[in-house]
């Protein structure tokens, strides 16, 4: 039941949110950027899309990553009301390390990482990668043998030769897929990544972690090396969702059911 027969679309694209307004008969407050909000009496006030004012809504879909997005998810969590995905999940996942902290003390796939303040310099005798901030797009990653300095806080783990994958779930549905890059850097935007056979011990190292983590989306980064050992490499809070047409539609039918 809506008290206000109004929902918050907070990141959703153009297209996404045409076939979303098409398929929900209440109002809708579109924004592309992180909106001001308050949060009064358990009530949630979203500034309107267009004009002066705030409005009362029933619930909030998000979808994205942004610089500024940490204090506007605590407050939905805050908020504690209808939002896909939990925002207390988003919350303990937004920040790259201590979501992998979390996840790694779950896995059945971890291996120990190392840490370096900014403006600290380590020395390695091993093939090393080292990365840093908050974006998950395969950015922020550097590749080292010998002494190197890091500009930022940063974690360090050793390189594992071999196949990038990424467990991909959207409530219960799931795909694995294969990461390709032209370097070491591989990600699920080129070309050529695609969908491969499900690793059952992968999906369910991936579930364990979803589940223990209350998320209703994820996308999980795992290496599969030459000797056939996995390594979780990291955790995806808001995986991409637009790269193929199968998870986009599945996206769009979840959301579109939950709203309603």
């Amino acid at each position: 039941m809506q008290t206000y027969n109004r929902i918050a679309l907070v990141g959703i694209e153009q297209e996404e949110y045409d076939i979303i307004k098409a398929q929900y008969s209440g109002h809708i407050i579109w924004h592309q950027s992180i909106p001001k909000i308050v949060v009064k009496d358990e009530i949630l006030y979203i500034e309107k899309s267009n004009g002066i004012g705030m409005l009362p809504v029933d619930k909030v879909v998000y979808y994205g990553i942004y610089d500024n997005d940490f204090d506007f998810i605590a407050g939905l969590a805050i908020w504690g009301g209808d939002c896909y995905p939990k925002a207390a999940a988003m919350l303990d996942c937004r920040f790259k390390i201590p979501c992998l902290v979390k996840a790694l003390s779950l896995s059945r796939f971890s291996a120990p990482r190392g840490f370096v303040s900014a403006g600290a310099s380590v020395n390695t005798t091993d093939d090393t990668v080292a990365k840093w901030g908050n974006w998950h797009c395969g950015e922020n990653k550097h590749r080292f043998t010998g002494e190197w300095e890091s500009e930022f806080t940063a974690t360090i783990e050793p390189f594992y030769e071999g196949e990038a994958v990424r467990i991909m779930m959207i409530g219960d549905t799931y795909w694995q897929i294969k990461l390709e890059g032209d370097d070491w850097l591989k990600s699920i935007h080129p070309d050529n990544a695609t969908f491969m056979t499900v690793d059952q011990d992968l999906l369910e190292d991936t579930i364990y972690i979803r589940n223990t983590l209350q998320m209703d989306m994820i996308g999980n980064d795992y290496i599969v090396a030459k000797d056939g050992t996995k390594y979780l490499l990291e955790v995806n809070h808001i995986p991409n969702i637009t790269r193929f047409e199968e998870v986009r539609q599945v996206y769009l039918s979840t959301v579109i059911e939950w709203i309603n």
